[in-house]
């Protein structure tokens, strides 16, 4: 496994690498969500390439930026384990070299669920896909269903602008209790971890989508949302742990609820 830090290296090797390329792109804290996105490219293409980049433009928060996991050197045993070809450490000078002058927006759907009060975090993510894209030039790229939203608004960019890659869901990988496998879980005290796997409980229930909010409030979840759209419910809520503030997000299927 080949760990490049310079971009400049990596634009000049890109032309050398021959079949299907696939990508992951990540924000480092690997788990065992990030390891089947690597074992499913793997198998799927000739090479994968991996990521790690904590972008700052997609944190309305900065709080949440500066307690961002930092596990950069058990991810790269994680990636190298797995069979991954490359690993991608891009520094915000590389990544914005043009100081945030130019952005990717979207007017609809980045506007609801996560958007809805997270000013700019969509086009934080989608600016900084596009240039991770551009960059790695996969065949395939793959994306965890626990970022719903985030895979629609990839997906639907990518066709927009008629990028050559196909954009892939995989299925949420979640802990024992059901607790969607985050690398923010690892920001949980113990009891806050103990408690959370009640949020996904919470979605699947057969009440409405009012009805699950007051519940989890009941819990002593801060609930941001809890919005059914189309086949699936959407739900978002702040744990306090000690000092700080965890949030977490999650969907089921509508069939699933109940």
């Amino acid at each position: 496994m080949k760990v490049i830090e310079d971009i400049g290296e990596w634009q000049a090797l890109r032309p050398s690498l021959h079949g299907d390329v696939g990508f992951v792109a990540t924000m480092g804290a690997l788990h065992d969500g990030h390891a089947s996105l690597m074992q499913r490219s793997v198998a799927e293409n000739d090479l994968t390439v991996l990521s790690i980049y904590v972008n700052p433009t997609q944190f309305n928060d900065p709080d949440d930026l500066a307690n961002y996991p930092d596990t950069l050197q058990e991810d790269l045993r994680i990636a190298r384990d797995l069979g991954v070809d490359f690993v991608i450490l891009p520094g915000y000078e590389d990544m914005y070299a043009d100081g945030y002058r130019y952005q990717v927006n979207e007017n609809e759907f980045s506007k609801e669920l996560c958007g809805g009060n997270r000013p700019g975090h969509f086009t934080g993510v989608l600016t900084v896909v596009m240039k991770l894209l551009n960059l790695v030039r996969p065949r395939r790229a793959y994306f965890g269903e626990k970022d719903y939203q985030q895979y629609v608004l990839i997906r639907d960019m990518a066709a927009a602008f008629f990028m050559d890659v196909e954009i892939v869901p995989c299925a949420t990988v979640r802990e024992c209790d059901g607790l969607a496998m985050s690398s923010r879980n690892k920001l949980l005290s113990g009891g806050a971890r103990k408690g959370a796997h009640k949020f996904n409980q919470a979605l699947r229930s057969a009440a409405g989508d009012a009805e699950v909010a007051r519940q989890l409030q009941g819990l002593g979840f801060e609930v941001d949302y809890v919005v059914t759209r189309g086949q699936r419910r959407f739900g978002a809520v702040v744990v306090e742990c000690g000092g700080h503030s965890v949030r977490l997000i999650d969907n089921v299927e509508y069939g699933q609820a109940g």
